[in-house]
Order: C-alpha cells, then sequence, then structure tokens
C-alpha cells in the first residue's frame, strides 16, 4: 500500500526489538486477512519512516509526518469516497484502530497527525456535497491540506449544547462571532469544521457545521496553547466572519448530530492510541526488567516485579479485547454507543496505569527528559480527558444500560 523511499532502516534508540509478540491479537475473529496485511506492512514502514520523526519545532514537524503520511498512501484510510482518495466508500474502524495502535506505538505525533486528518475531515466524508468533498478530502488524503475540528469552547467542552460562538445569517453567507479552543491543529490547518449557534432550536438543535478556510477574514488565532505534550493546539476568533453558506454541512441546525456521528467514527480509536502506548509501555518494561541488575538478579527475578508484568499485560490485553470488539461491531453496522464508551474509558486508564508502572521499573532515568517512558508518561495524559472524559464515558455506559433496561 504504502511507497517507501526509505534506503535503510532507521531504528530509534531504545526500539525494542521484534513484533511477534504484540501483534498476536491479529489472530483474534474480530480481523480479516487484509487486517493483518495492514499491519504486517505499516509496522516496519513506521520504524523506518516516522519513529525518529520528532524536533524542537512541533508545527513543522506534524507537517512533515502529514506529507509523509499522505505521500505513502496511509491518509487514504481516514476518509471516505473512492472518488475522493479514500481507500474505500465506507472507513474501515479496525484499519483505522489498527493504524493508530502502530503509529502510537512509535511516535505518539505521527499518531496525532493521522488522527487529525480524520476526525477534521470526518464530517466532511459523512456530510459533505459532491462539491464540498472534491474540494477537501483529496488533499487530506494525499497530506497536501491539514484538517481540524473546532467543537470545544471557554464553557462547552463535554457540554457541546452549551456553546455560545454563534452564527447569523446575512443573505448568502453566514457571520460568525465568538471563539472556539482546545483546538488540535490549531495554528497549522488549512481548514476548520467550526461548530455554531445558530438558533433554529433550543440547545443542541440548534446547532450548525461550517468548513471555514485558513485566512478567512475575520477568522483567527487568538492564542497557541502549550501542553505537557507538545502538539499544534489553539484558541481560535471569529470577529464578523464571513462563510457562505455554501460551506455549510448538512442542514442548518443539524450541527451536533454532525458532531456525534464524526466522534462516533474515531471514539474507538482513540482506545487503539491509548493501546499502542501501553504495548510500547510494556516492551519498554519487559525490556528493563530483563536487563537491569540489582542485589545479584536481574529486577525480573523479583516476584513483585513479575506480579507486576502480570497485571500490566492482562490489562493490556483487556483494553484490546473491548476496543476491538467496539471496531468490529461497527464494521458490521452495530450502534456502538457503550461499546466504545467502555473501550475508550478502559484503554485510557490502564494504558495510564501501564506507563506509571513502566516508568517506575526505570527509576530515576525513568524521569529524564527524552526517556522512551516519560514520552509516553506526558503523551497519555491527554487521552483521558480528550473525545470525553473517562467520567463522561462513565455517564455514557450508565445511560446505555438504563435504557436497555428500561426498554
Amino acid at each position: 500500500m504504502a511507497s517507501d523511499s526509505s534506503t535503510k532502516a532507521a531504528t530509534p534508540l531504545g526500539q525494542p526489538a521484534g513484533t511477534a509478540a504484540r501483534v498476536q491479537h491479529l489472530n483474534w475473529p474480530f480481523f480479516e486477512l487484509r487486517h493483518q496485511e495492514l499491519v504486517a506492512e505499516l509496522d516496519p514502514w513506521a520504524q523506518r519512516r516516522v519513529a525518529q520523526l520528532h524536533g524542537p519545532d512541533t508545527d513543522a514537524t506534524c507537517r512533515e509526518l502529514v506529507r509523509t503520511l499522505g505521500e505513502d498512501g496511509w491518509l487514504r484510510y481516514a476518509v471516505a469516497g473512492l472518488a475522493h482518495g479514500g481507500l474505500s466508500d465506507v472507513i474501515d474502524t479496525r484499519a483505522v484502530c489498527l493504524l493508530r495502535e502502530t503509529l502510537a506505538y512509535h511516535n505518539g505525533l505521527a499518531d496525532f497527525s493521522f488522527a487529525m486528518q480524520g476526525l477534521g475531515s470526518g464530517a466532511i466524508s459523512l456530510f459533505g456535497t459532491e462539491a464540498q468533498r472534491a474540494a477537501y478530502l483529496p488533499r487530506v488524503a494525499a497530506g497536501q491540506a491539514i484538517a481540524a475540528f473546532a467543537l470545544s469552547e471557554p464553557e462547552a467542552g463535554s457540554d457541546v449544547a452549551a456553546m455560545s460562538c454563534a452564527a447569523v445569517q446575512d443573505g448568502g453567507h453566514y457571520v460568525l462571532n465568538g471563539c472556539k479552543t482546545w483546538i488540535s491543529n490549531g495554528g497549522i490547518a488549512d481548514f476548520y469544521v467550526v461548530f455554531v449557534r445558530t438558533g433554529e432550536a433550543p440547545g443542541a438543535r440548534g446547532i450548525t457545521a461550517l468548513v471555514v478556510d485558513a485566512g478567512t477574514p475575520g477568522f483567527g488565532i487568538a492564542e497557541r496553547i502549550d501542553v505537557i505534550a507538545p502538539h499544534p493546539l489553539a484558541r481560535l476568533s471569529f470577529e464578523n466572519c464571513r462563510v457562505p453558506v455554501s460551506q455549510r454541512l448538512g442542514e442548518g441546525g443539524q450541527g451536533f448530530k454532525v458532531a456525534m456521528a464524526t466522534l462516533d467514527v474515531f471514539r474507538t480509536s482513540v482506545a487503539a492510541a491509548a493501546l499502542g502506548f501501553a504495548r510500547r509501555a510494556l516492551d519498554e518494561a519487559l525490556a528493563r526488567a530483563t536487563s537491569r541488575r540489582m542485589f545479584g538478579q536481574t529486577l525480573a527475578d523479583f516476584q513483585m516485579t513479575q506480579a507486576r508484568l502480570a497485571e500490566m499485560a492482562t490489562g493490556v490485553d483487556a483494553a484490546a479485547l473491548l476496543t476491538y470488539r467496539a471496531a468490529w461491531a461497527r464494521d458490521n453496522g452495530a450502534r456502538i454507543t457503550k461499546e466504545a464508551a467502555m473501550a475508550k474509558m478502559t484503554a485510557t486508564e490502564t494504558a495510564q496505569r501501564v506507563i506509571d508502572a513502566a516508568l517506575q521499573m526505570f527509576g530515576g532515568q525513568g524521569v529524564v527528559c527524552g526517556e522512551t517512558v516519560e514520552r509516553l508518561y506526558r503523551e497519555i495524559r491527554a487521552l483521558r480527558i480528550y473525545e470525553g472524559a473517562t467520567e463522561v464515558q462513565q455517564l455514557i455506559i450508565a445511560r446505555e444500560l438504563l435504557r436497555d433496561a428500561a426498554a
């Protein structure tokens, strides 16, 4: 699938050798031959092409990652529509999850770059007109345009219906005023899918989705936001920003439906990214435990270490089962609101514990900047918050259980 111009594999310092143990789950009945072939090609490609793509300029690194992922064909999995650069007319959830798991194992920013191309353009894949799809999706798939998904506001994160960024229709345009925050790819995106209150009805029923191109007059980057695991993040501002009605996705007032449908496609993949981080941490812990000597034996010889490794491995497998159950069910047409929430909650919380345990095995070396476990420790934390915090997932699961019980 991918076209790789590299001539020699570049293995980063500390890269665990071999992949057999961490791809055993591909034999589970959730997967088909195409998924096994995907990982067989993707894993060595990622080790050669993106594992060492790090640098002090996060914006430049993300642009390079998007370009590389696009040129080598992997972003085709992130968009829907054969006619518009996608690999098929529907998004293969299991493939997206395997891509995110594998990329996260090698490079968290590579996973981020892939995921945001999918999430940022997902509403266009699902609800765009033929003209909108033709204008944006081929460039996203080729890595020639960077996408962003602008939903959150200072007072409207988990409570989407509380958003206040508003737009009024003025002839053939919407006029936007307000702000968005915590927007991934903010500052480097070429276009943003922006959700605004248009007032057709109260609450969630009065929201509309618009595609806003970077550089549109009245649209600006109010603030760049630095976080513990650096990636492009910003607060956006809109001041009498005029956007053509032709840039609307779906009908007016259907923005909440557009947002939730887009998130439903990609929420399970957040669990897969956490799984990739957790697998890398477990491999690092195993390498450390079997090589670190103390008190005349290796760290792995201590029963306390063995018990911890057993807990870590069991947690990783449990998270993988929930993640790929949800992905398989969605690919087979099932409604997976509860299953996706269970997967996202379990995988992210488990990954946090596994990474913390791995860092503990490294002792003081584990908190040295640049160590793999130190990087993982910073990268995992946001996954327990974005696309629905753990507490929100608990509410979703309970709501679905109670709904089923009432029925």
